[in-house]
């Protein structure tokens, strides 16, 4: 009966819900300015058209994670302290410099310290996924997006040069611009493949934790989005060619956005197509996530 007892009783430990939400609510209503402003480039930012369901999300995951965190023994570490002063500083230069990449990353960190306090570095352990998840509902800052944009930008430009050339429509690239015999087409920002990387490599990681445990398999699905997005939007630039020759009309306005939806599924299958070859030819096991 005594063994029974003490078995049962990491499920039976009582979790700090109440401290938790409290600090949670702090954390929110701290930092409300920020939250409502990112919340509102989720709406009106297409590449950060996700960024919505990225909390949603990590809660789930948290969620279903629910046991093992009643099962963890709460060790509160003083030393999530500095790293919430953390946060709160680098909230304030982000502030005072007008940096949004610095303020909302710091909304992170002060929740990362949050959690140190209330429940130690075996909660921090037990919530690493949906934490990891949580910086893709944050823009990338506007320097490196422009450093990767417009090579991705070149790159789907030569790729649908060569395809249209290919099937034998007369094409002339100009650096991003695509002359053809109808029309030049602008490969744009949008058309460059940024907004389908940065979607596709969280649903590429979510996609992993729940249909495959294997830790090198989230990485290599992870990393495979990259050639998956250039590839799909290169696609996109040359099925647009081709439409435009057929109607110009057909390459802007509403038949030019759902076409972009039609290759982001495209892209998510073939996600999944790489996933399912994986598993059915390469048998190696290696480390699993707990």
């Amino acid at each position: 009966m005594a063994t029974a007892a003490h078995a049962a009783s990491p499920r039976t430990r009582a979790f700090p819900w109440a401290t938790t939400a409290w600090f949670a609510a702090l954390l929110v209503a701290a930092n409300y300015s920020i939250l409502h402003r990112l919340a509102q480039q989720w709406l009106n930012d297409g590449d950060m058209g996700h960024g919505f369901f990225v909390p949603l999300v990590a809660a789930f995951i948290a969620w279903k994670r629910r046991d093992c965190l009643l099962a963890i023994e709460v060790k509160p570490a003083w030393w999530g302290i500095p790293v919430m002063l953390w946060g709160i500083g680098q909230g304030y230069l982000g502030t005072l410099g007008a940096d949004l990449f610095l303020q909302r990353t710091s909304v992170l960190i002060t929740l990362v310290g949050m959690l140190m306090i209330t429940g130690g570095a075996a909660l921090i352990r037990a919530l690493a996924f949906p934490l990891l998840l949580l910086p893709f509902m944050i823009p990338i800052p506007g320097v490196v997006y422009n450093q990767i944009t417009f090579p991705l930008q070149i790159l789907a430009s030569q790729v649908a040069e060569g395809a249209l050339a290919l099937i034998g429509i007369p094409v002339l690239r100009n650096g991003n611009i695509l002359e053809l015999p109808s029309q030049s087409l602008d490969v744009a920002e949008a058309c460059s493949g940024i907004r389908s990387l940065l979607s596709l490599s969280f649903l590429s990681l979510v996609y992993a934790y729940f249909f495959d445990e294997r830790i090198w398999m989230r990485w290599f699905l992870l990393v495979s989005t990259v050639p998956i997005a250039i590839v799909a939007n290169a696609g996109r630039v040359t099925v647009t060619g081709i439409l435009s020759e057929i109607n110009p009309e057909l390459a802007r306005g509403v038949f030019h956005e759902m076409e972009g939806g039609v290759i982001f599924v495209i892209a998510l299958i073939m996600l999944a197509a790489v996933h399912l070859a994986l598993k059915r030819f390469v048998h190696w096991k290696g480390p699993r996530s707990a």
